[in-house]
């Protein structure tokens, strides 16, 4: 059963990318545009991620930040004009 008619995703293909890690309508959008054009989908898009299994949702639902814990680089340094603001 199609999900978005606007771009062709069906339901199968929404619990593809939640299984992939997708667990927000907005990261569904990411992954394969579904609910980006009329937006009629993303409540159909929300009742199947459900209240499934999200790492971030769960740190979220404790009161832990979410974005704690992640590596990588330093942000860099944003220059206006002719000086660097850290």
């Amino acid at each position: 059963m199609y999900v978005c008619s606007c771009f062709g995703i069906t339901e199968k293909q929404v619990k593809e990318h939640a299984d992939a890690g997708a667990c927000t309508p907005r990261q569904i959008a990411s992954a394969c545009k579904a609910g980006t054009d009329c937006g009629s989908c993303v409540r159909r898009i929300q009742a199947i991620l459900g209240r499934g299994s999200c790492p971030r949702r769960e740190l979220v639902d404790k009161g832990e930040p979410a974005l704690s814990g992640l590596s990588g680089p330093p942000a860099a340094p944003v220059l206006r004009g002719l000086s660097e603001v850290a």
